[in-house]
């Protein structure tokens, strides 16, 4: 596995720097990694609801909402320790199950974030890499790939249950492994801090967004190159908007302007 913001020679794709693109930030990105839950979808209020009744379920107390929401994206070892510190390590597979059956359910009520849609479909109609880099389980990825169709749209998906959670920055260097792209040309754009802190960890940049819940304090201490409260912000900070406002002409739908 290569260092921090290196890749050998060797490994370097053909397409690398030259699809890349400027944006407010003053750096050239090469493959824009996105978190999944919070960032792409609105997952993180069912998520952490499912965290209670899986602890009512066995008997717990229910953690307050907010502390649930911060642990998402965090391997399970944490989470446990953070959300139910009393629940012993031999009744892990049962919370699990009590977490799946409240929330698989009612995954069919989540929905991608407005806009996202078009801003992703335009970076790869326009050639730009995509890949994710989630706390979810390939498993709960397929399910919504599935219900979105977003799927072929990103060339990588790094998820929990078959790399490190995060902040390791695994998940990073094994997409720089892949790609041949240098983590100091990725962005990382997530809205937990666990996000920005894999990303500084692996010499990558971090962009925060808040438009899912997250909290801009938390991922201030993560310092981020930036933290944004829209989508129409994070195109402008990721400088793609041309390719957002593209799609958005393709669809026939209003175009946004390019300046905030």
């Amino acid at each position: 596995m290569p260092a921090a913001g290196r890749v050998s020679a060797s490994s370097r794709s053909p397409r690398q720097g030259k699809q890349m693109t400027e944006n407010l930030l003053g750096k050239r990105w090469e493959l824009f990694v996105f978190d999944w839950d919070g960032t792409v979808m609105d997952t993180t209020y069912l998520i952490a609801r499912a965290m209670q009744q899986a602890c009512k379920a066995l008997g717990y107390p229910e953690p307050e909402l907010s502390l649930a929401r911060s642990t998402i994206g965090l391997g399970e070892d944490d989470t446990m320790r953070i959300i139910c510190p009393q629940c012993p390590r031999s009744r892990f597979g049962e919370f699990l199950v009590a977490y799946k059956n409240w929330y698989i359910p009612r995954e069919e009520e989540i929905s991608v974030f407005d806009g996202l849609e078009a801003m992703l479909t335009g970076m790869h109609r326009a050639g730009l890499r995509l890949a994710i880099a989630t706390g979810k389980s390939a498993a709960g990825m397929e399910r919504v790939f599935r219900k979105t169709g977003l799927g072929p749209l990103f060339e990588s998906v790094k998820t929990a249950d078959r790399s490190w959670p995060k902040p390791n920055p695994a998940m990073l260097l094994e997409l720089a492994d892949e790609t041949g792209v240098e983590t100091s040309r990725m962005v990382m754009v997530g809205d937990a801090i666990h996000d920005m802190l894999m990303a500084r960890n692996a010499g990558a940049a971090g962009v925060g967004v808040t438009f899912g819940g997250g909290s801009p304090e938390a991922l201030r201490e993560g310092r981020p190159h930036a933290i944004v409260s829209t989508v129409p912000e994070l195109a402008r900070v990721l400088g793609v908007m041309p390719e957002m406002n593209a799609e958005l002409r393709r669809r026939g739908l209003t175009e946004i302007s390019e300046q905030p």
